[in-house]
């Protein structure tokens, strides 16, 4: 019989397949923390690929790539590699375009001009809500079959974080359903009793038996006290027992604080457990466990566990725990109230209703009582300024327009706003080199007319000296007017004042057009105030009421006192809304005093002062007028 030989290179191939099936077949199973399933994936995928090294990044909440696993790990201290610093740098881009980029990576040892043997893989890493992150890999570049396989296998591999998470959150919610199931089945365990002392019982024995509990008790706030009514395992027992004391204290001390109260105490935790602590190490030592249980968001009774020390309460138990009391709380306290005897219930609400009529309750009633008739009385009968209130522009009362002369272009430009200038003081000049080339051509032109008239006169010719002449006058006029357009390219103040707009600086060699403003000059010294007032009020305002104050946003507690000059007879739309623009005077208006830092475009809001009028009528004024306008009446 012969044996068939099987070469080795093939032997060494089905080795490796069936090895890398496996560490696939494994990862897949993974239930290890994120972090080792992200270094794990990376070993992987390296192996399956050929990838020499490897990283996971996702882009963090500030924008920029966050590292989150690399392999093989780097050394701590020393300086990130090429290759990472080329991922982060294309992470960005890979997420936006959500799809697989491939670069070269150079080594320090690689000669200028020569191909790169590595070749970086940054793959997109999907998810429900889109790409989340990108994966970066470091694969030998020279063959570019070899290259698009390691592609193809890195990209298949990938999905294996997908598997994960969903497995995560299958187990999240396994663990949801679990505690859900607990919590109900304590709930249906209390259900099965209709009168208290059963109920509290059957919820400390479900409790106990089914969060692995040495002893639950459940006690109620009565007063100021904590008492308990119910513990597990045990249908008798005396409030003078040590024991029930140390139960009572933790219990209060947690009822005290409204907060979960555990023992051991965890690092972070910043509750007291003082009798917490206490109760484990007298009769322990044991884990302590309190929660409050809440009906309608206060805390009514407190439900305690211990169990041996060596099992502390996880951050699940607890979870669940606080679930199960959440839907067994308003069970218990309606048995608890139902099942006292007719006095005690009648006396409870007896207490209710005094404390309602005459107790801390009452007093507030009748406080507030006071205060609305107070209020009442007050808005009928105390009186308060009535004024129509709208925003205003500080303007200066004089204020020249400067304007291009001509279109051309800036060839400089003197002048900025904020800028003291002169009458005749140079502002701005613009490009007048082709008005000066045809002047000179003009000139030319007229020289030669002057010639040409001279000769005919020289020749006795009247006709065409005639006609010389008025050709010379022609180009005269048109020398005129060029050397009028070119005095005019040197853009002057026509006044004394501030340059108020006109930022030109920035702009030289810009072109402007003719008309255009270039500069808005006025002179600071007097200034007024443009308010606009809405329509609504505009009926009350009238000559006769003249005063008013403006606050700017600038100095919002400096008032400036002002007098009304005219009001304007259209309304305008500003902002979609009607206005009317009322013109004021500054009154004793302090410019190079106290006033010295107001300027012209300031804003803020003004108020004109018309009269006092009762607080009630001014709060309400605006919805009846509303009402009126809608009910038409």
């Amino acid at each position: 019989m012969s044996v068939e030989r099987v070469p080795v290179s093939q032997s060494q191939s089905a080795v490796e397949k069936s090895a890398t099936a496996e560490l696939i077949d494994r990862l897949s199973r993974f239930e290890g923390p994120p972090e080792q399933f992200l270094v794990n994936l990376l070993a992987v995928q390296c192996q399956v690929s050929g990838a020499t090294t490897g990283a996971i990044l996702r882009i963090g909440a500030d924008g920029r790539p966050e590292l989150l696993a690399v392999y093989p790990p780097i050394r701590q201290g020393a300086a990130s590699p090429t290759w990472l610093a080329q991922s982060v740098e294309l992470a960005p881009k890979v997420i936006s375009e959500a799809s697989t980029t491939i670069r070269p990576v150079h080594g320090p040892d690689d000669l200028y001009g020569q191909p790169a043997e590595r070749q970086l893989v940054v793959v997109p890493l999907r998810g429900g809500a889109g790409v989340r992150g990108v994966s970066a890999f470091v694969v030998d570049g020279r063959d570019a079959q070899a290259l698009q396989a390691s592609r193809e296998r890195i990209e298949l591999t990938t999905s294996l974080l997908s598997l994960y998470e969903m497995r995560l959150t299958l187990q999240q919610r396994q663990l949801d359903l679990r505690r859900l199931r607990m919590a109900l089945e304590t709930l249906s365990a209390v259900n099965e009793h209709e009168r208290f002392t059963g109920g509290a019982m059957a919820a400390c024995n479900e409790v106990s038996s089914r969060w692995e509990a040495d002893r639950v008790g459940i006690g109620f706030l009565k007063g100021r006290s904590v008492y308990l009514k119910a513990m597990s395992h045990t249908e008798k027992f005396n409030r003078k027992m040590k024991l029930v004391q140390d139960i009572e204290a933790a219990m209060e001390e947690c009822l005290d604080q409204d907060v979960e109260v555990l023992h051991p105490v965890a690092s972070q935790a910043t509750y007291v457990s003082r009798a917490a602590r206490e109760l484990s190490q007298r009769h322990g030592p044991t884990a302590v466990l309190s929660l409050p249980l809440r009906k309608a968001g206060e805390p009514a009774a407190v439900m305690t566990l211990e169990r041996p020390a060596s099992q502390p309460f996880r951050l699940e138990e607890v979870e669940s725990l606080r679930l199960a009391c959440e839907l067994c709380t308003p069970r218990l306290v309606n048995l608890y109230e139902r099942d006292r005897w007719f006095g005690a219930r009648a006396a409870a609400k007896l207490r209710k209703g005094l404390a309602k009529a005459i107790g801390p309750t009452h007093t507030w009633v009748k406080v507030a009582a006071a205060a609305v008739l107070a209020a009442i009385l007050f808005l009928a009968f105390a009186e308060g300024d009535y004024t129509a209130e709208g925003t205003f522009v500080i303007e200066p009362v004089q204020q020249q327009v400067v304007q291009a002369p001509f279109d051309g272009h800036l060839v400089a430009v003197d002048a900025e706003p904020g800028q003291a200038v002169k009458q005749g003081q140079l502002l701005a000049r613009l490009d007048s080199e082709e008005l000066l080339s045809r002047l000179v051509e003009a000139q030319a032109e007229l020289f030669g007319y002057q010639t040409r008239m001279d000769v005919a006169r020289g020749e006795r010719k009247a006709d065409e000296m005639r006609l010389a002449e008025a050709d010379a006058k022609a180009v005269a006029a048109r020398i005129e007017r060029l050397e009028y357009w070119i005095r005019k390219a040197q853009i002057v103040s026509p006044i004394d004042g501030t340059v108020l707009r006109g930022d030109w600086k920035q702009q030289i060699g810009a072109s402007v057009e003719a008309g255009q403003v270039l500069f808005e000059i006025g002179p600071l010294e007097a200034l007024r105030a443009e308010l606009m007032i809405p329509e609504d009020q505009i009926s009350e305002v009238t000559r006769d009421l003249q005063r008013g104050e403006l606050a700017t946003k600038r100095h919002p507690d400096l008032r400036i006192a002002f007098a009304v000059e005219r009001i304007n007879p259209v309304a305008e739309v500003v902002d979609q809304k009607n206005v009317f623009k009322v013109r004021v005077r500054l009154v004793d208006l302090d410019l190079q005093g106290r006033h010295a830092w107001l300027r012209p475009g300031m804003e803020g809001i003004g108020k004109i002062h018309l009269g006092r009028r009762p607080y009630a009528w001014l709060w309400t004024y605006r919805l009846v007028n509303w009402v009126r306008m809608k009910l038409w009446v």
